[in-house]
Order: structure tokens, then sequence, then C-alpha cells
């Protein structure tokens, strides 16, 4: 991911071409869009796409991960105490609501980029999830393995939600999917430990 640029006018550029994209994008269906169609729809030439992101799929995956990190991100840390179930929802609800867009974006040349960019927004909450269930006697290696194993099998849950469920996605029905998994892995945790010996 990108640092967020400095100058003003580069600031407004690049939110000119997010939006462009975006629109672009759930309009066709498809990540398949011209550098020339972005920036005519950007009111700007197609030499600040180049100069800015280098080629079309980097805009497009800084303009998917610009519109997670502005609607979901402040949804969660501004409201610290939200729930596990509330948070995964908040989630969910961005990606049904803009799923024209994420759709294509998970299923063009973008997609690898744009998983490996969810995943580093996605990977220091879960690090913190992790040692919240360890506690202190965990081992870090371990630690950063699940955290990286739940941010990863996380991605490719929602990546077929969004790209093969059935319209309209169901928001309630994906939370209550992914409750199941993690109640499923945590009695799989308790099984394993006591057919080790250890305390549950």
């Amino acid at each position: 991911m990108q640092p967020p640029p400095v100058d003003p006018r580069v600031r407004r550029s690049r939110a000119a071409l997010f939006a462009a994209v975006i629109d672009l994008v759930s309009r066709g269906e498809s990540a398949n869009v011209t550098t020339a169609a972005i920036a005519e729809a950007a009111a700007l030439s197609r030499q600040v796409i180049y100069q800015q992101f280098g080629d079309r799929d980097t805009l497009v995956v800084e303009a998917a991960l610009d519109l997670l990190r502005h609607d979901v991100l402040p949804q969660i840390a501004d409201r610290p105490a939200l729930a596990p179930r509330e948070r995964a929802l908040v989630t969910a609800r961005h990606f049904a609501a803009h799923r024209r867009f994420y759709r294509p974006v998970l299923t063009s040349s973008c997609a690898s980029a744009f998983s490996r960019g969810l995943a580093e927004l996605h990977l220091p909450p879960n690090r913190a999830l992790v040692d919240q269930i360890l506690g202190d006697d965990r081992d870090p290696q371990t630690a950063e393995d699940l955290a990286v194993y739940l941010t990863g099998g996380g991605i490719a849950f929602l990546t077929e939600w969004v790209v093969n469920g059935a319209d309209p996605l169901d928001c309630e029905q994906f939370v209550d999917r992914l409750a199941h998994l993690h109640a499923a892995l945590d009695r799989s945790e308790k099984l394993s430990a006591r057919d080790e010996g250890q305390p549950q």
C-alpha cells in the first residue's frame, strides 16, 4: 500500500481517480477499464495515472483499499468496544454495498495485489485478537503464524462470499457462518488440549 500523499493537489487528483475507477468498474462490472476512460472520467490526463500509480491495476487496487480505509476502518477504530460480531458485520455490509465494484476486482488481474492489501489491513487486529486468545504464555512464532493463518483464511472466505454468494448478499448469515467457524476452531483446540492432557 502506498503512503498517503502530502501535496493537496496530489490528494485531489487521487480522489478524482479513485472515484472514477469505482464508478467505471461498478457500472461495467469489470476491472478491465482503460486508463483513457479513467482519465476522462476524472478530468485528468493519463500521464497523471502513470506518474502517481505506474499502471491501471495499481490504481484499481489503491482505489479499493482507499474505499475500505475511509468507510470501514473509521467505523471500527471510532468504536473500540464494538463486539467482534458487530465488527464483522461492518465489513460484511461494506462489501455487500459495494459488491459490483469488489467482485470484478477480486476476479481480475488485481486480485492478488488487493488480497495482499487486505491482509495488511487485517493482520494488526488479528494479531491483537490472537494475543487476547493465547494470553501471556504464548509462543511469539505460533501467535504470528496463527494471526497470518486467520487473516488469509478470513480473506479467502470473504472473497468466496463476495464472488459467489447468492444475490442479495446476506450479511447476517455470512457473519453467522464465520462465528460457526470460530466456534469449530475453539472446539478443536479444546479437544486437542484434552487429548494431550493439558488443562482446558
